[in-house]
């Protein structure tokens, strides 16, 4: 099922979705999401890879995270919303920003669960999701990160019988989704079928937390 539909389905007919009320769309829950702040000696990764509400989810489980962020990145519009993204045209990727303790969990551990989380190989898709919006890319910070994610990726080829499509390019302004996109599964996971058909089975596969 396409995420853009099935999110119209639990805004629209919340029967088809759940037996539970329908969640009222507030001005709050379209506005965009803050960051939360960045504690002193956290490093920032971001990160496309599909749907971004299955990739937080992985990633706020992750010991040493100190948050995952679903947001927007690689683009030339200027605060674009869910619905222009949707269509295409403003050039972004959905990505999850991850701020983490280098002390717990290295940037290389970082990108070897990125490369569990989706396959690679799949030019501006996964599953039935489609359009460069879904493009799998990482966005480095420093000269350093932008090493890592190249010898990261080439050691990742092994794993696939593809070629990866994955491309890796500098960090430019972040703009965090709105408030309904964060923590999306653990708040719609009873709800959306989205969630229990495509984002649950992947999180029991790497025996997270579903």
């Amino acid at each position: 099922m396409n995420r853009r539909l099935a999110l119209s389905l639990l805004l629209l007919i919340p029967t088809l979705a759940s037996c539970e009320p329908e969640k009222v769309m507030t001005a709050t829950d379209k506005q965009a999401a803050k960051m939360p702040e960045i504690p002193a000696g956290a490093e920032t990764a971001t990160l496309g890879a599909g749907c971004f509400w299955c990739i937080e989810a992985a990633y706020r489980q992750l010991d040493g995270v100190y948050s995952a962020t679903s947001g927007y990145m690689g683009g030339s519009v200027k605060n674009p919303t869910y619905e222009q993204i949707c269509d295409g045209d403003s050039g972004h990727a959905e990505v999850v920003q991850v701020v983490f303790d280098p002390k717990k969990i290295s940037y290389e551990k970082v990108l070897a669960w990125f490369w569990d989380l989706h396959d690679p190989t799949t030019l501006n898709r996964q599953g039935n999701d489609s359009g460069t919006q879904y493009r799998s890319a990482i966005f480095y910070h420093s000269e350093e990160q932008k090493k890592v994610a190249e010898a990261s990726k080439s050691a990742a080829k092994a794993n696939f019988k593809d070629p990866i499509v994955t491309e890796i390019t500098k960090a430019a302004e972040f703009y965090p989704a709105e408030n309904y996109h964060q923590n999306y599964y653990n708040e719609n996971k009873s709800k959306n079928p989205y969630c229990r058909f495509v984002i649950e089975p992947k999180l029991k596969k790497l025996k997270l937390d579903h």
